[in-house]
């Protein structure tokens, strides 16, 4: 028998109070299924379980606060920030073609046409209902990439490689001196859970739209 498979289903961004409340970013569109009080998460990697005990939309903000039956108070919660929230499932719909968990694509290596390497994949997040990609740790410096055709000219996290056209990106050649590296945008939360919902699983659908375009913001 195999283990059940894993989705990522959100991601702590922060604390909130001293009685073990996490802040987190919602990656899927079931959010009242993945976190009703009772469902059990892990945190990507590990195999603790982590029961929900309370949950619900921020009234003033994105994101959903979490109370955690194994989580009593803030220093125990401090252990969570920053982390990748998981369920496990068994037996449920597989992905459509050309399409991958958002958590496949981080770490995937963004290359020019000309095979120059422009980053990693450190994050992904959703601007609407498009997906955007942070590419961090190359000479240009950090930026988002939206997933549109156009601008991505081959996607194949499934070899850890996403091939685009530099040009089209219009990012800059790195200064002669040394400068701290610049996000081109800021990072910002996924919207999930504050209004209707694009389709089923929202992590599930890392896809390349056909509208090049469009601009993400």
């Amino acid at each position: 028998m195999t283990d059940p498979a894993r989705l990522v289903v959100g991601r702590v961004r922060g604390l909130h109070g001293l009685r073990g409340l996490v802040r987190i970013e919602i990656l899927t569109d079931r959010p009242e299924a993945r976190f009703a009080p009772g469902e059990t998460l892990y945190v990507e990697g590990t195999t603790a379980p982590l029961t929900v005990a309370t949950a619900g939309p921020v009234e003033d903000g994105p994101g959903w606060r979490v109370a955690f039956e194994e989580i009593p108070d803030r220093n125990a919660a401090e252990q969570l920030r920053d982390a990748y929230l998981e369920v496990a499932v068994e037996g449920e719909p597989g992905l459509g073609g050309g399409e991958v968990f958002w958590h496949e694509v981080i770490g995937a290596e963004v290359r020019g046409r000309d095979g120059r390497v422009l980053g990693r994949v450190a994050d992904v997040y959703r601007a609407g209902e498009r997906e955007v990609y942070v590419v961090r740790g190359g000479d240009v410096g950090d930026f988002d990439l939206a997933a549109v055709k156009g601008t991505v000219l081959e996607f194949a996290p499934e070899r850890g490689e996403i091939v685009v056209d530099e040009a089209a990106l219009d990012l800059e050649a790195p200064a002669t001196a040394p400068e701290p590296a610049k996000r081109r945008r800021s990072r910002r939360w996924s919207r999930h859970g504050k209004g209707p919902a694009p389709g089923p699983e929202a992590q599930s659908a890392a896809t390349i739209e056909e509208n090049p375009a469009d601009d993400v913001g």
